[in-house]
């Protein structure tokens, strides 16, 4: 089997990552409406709809297989549903980072070299200086739940590489449905019918495919093509990207802090991935 390039996992993981923050973007006006859990349950499902019937994945595994999905989905579903309820009492730039206390945490205990502690040390001093640790004190329960995010993005990854073993397309088919079973409870008893108004239809659509359909079928792709040591300092550009398109699409202006924290944070993620493409350079290919 010929190897990939590995610039093909690392465009696949920035791909999802802004997908996602333009999507959590359109996501916030459907708050209002149905709430945090009722947007994630609409998020969640008709992204699990749209790629049952776009990968027609098979249900003929075993049961490690059902196991290894089960997790991946789980972990899924709880670490958007957490996430979102988090933002109703923090913001969204401090949920963020605190949330990517989970992919620091599989970087550091999957770290190889010390080139991937340094970028990891980078990345960790960038989050820092997003994080308003000096501001007014924040909501206990929302940085509670923003610190579960995390947690579940961790197992996310972890369960992610097993479950994508079984087929990138079936992974990501699967897991979505799997995520759904577990938030659509939370959201119908948050908003009930309202979950059903065809009004909501168009945008619950684009949020469910730029935000789950489109975003986690590129990052199956780049969990089976990425160590976990790279592939979590890699998303360490997360929060630089949603501040970007806060930026961009919201008008939020960055301070020099914070302008210097997307510095350090994108300077690691490159590290990272230019110490993939050499470290694959040097293995000889497979005859």
């Amino acid at each position: 089997m010929a190897r990939s390039a590995p610039a093909a996992p690392i465009l696949a993981l920035l791909g999802s990552m802004c997908s996602i923050q333009v999507g959590a973007a359109l996501a916030q006006h459907l708050f209002p409406v149905v709430g945090a859990a009722g947007t994630t349950a609409l998020r969640v499902g008709l992204a699990a709809l749209i790629l049952l019937a776009v990968r027609r994945p098979s249900l003929r595994l075993d049961r490690a297989g059902w196991r290894a999905l089960g997790l991946y989905g789980a972990s899924l579903g709880l670490m958007n549903l957490c996430f979102y309820l988090a933002l109703r009492t923090i913001p969204l730039g401090v949920a963020v980072a605190v949330e990517f206390a989970g992919p620091l945490a599989v970087a550091a205990a999957s770290h190889r070299s010390r080139l991937d502690i340094l970028w990891l040390v980078l990345a960790a001093g960038g989050l820092l200086l997003l994080a308003p640790l000096g501001a007014q004190a924040l909501d206990p329960l929302g940085l509670l739940l923003a610190l579960g995010a995390g947690l579940f993005w961790g197992l996310y990854i972890l369960f992610g590489q097993a479950a994508g073993q079984i087929g990138e397309g079936a992974a990501a088919a699967l897991g979505m449905a799997a995520a759904a079973l577990v938030v659509l409870p939370f959201g119908a008893a948050s908003a009930g019918a309202r979950l059903l108004d065809p009004a909501l239809l168009p945008l619950a659509l684009t949020v469910a495919v730029l935000s789950s359909a489109l975003p986690y079928s590129l990052e199956m792709f780049a969990l089976t093509r990425l160590p976990r040591s790279t592939f979590g300092t890699l998303m360490s550009l997360e929060p630089a990207i949603g501040a970007l398109s806060g930026f961009v699409l919201l008008g939020q202006h960055l301070s020099l802090r914070q302008g210097a924290a997307i510095a350090a944070i994108i300077a690691a993620s490159a590290g990272a991935a230019l110490s993939l493409i050499v470290a694959k350079a040097r293995v000889p290919p497979l005859a």
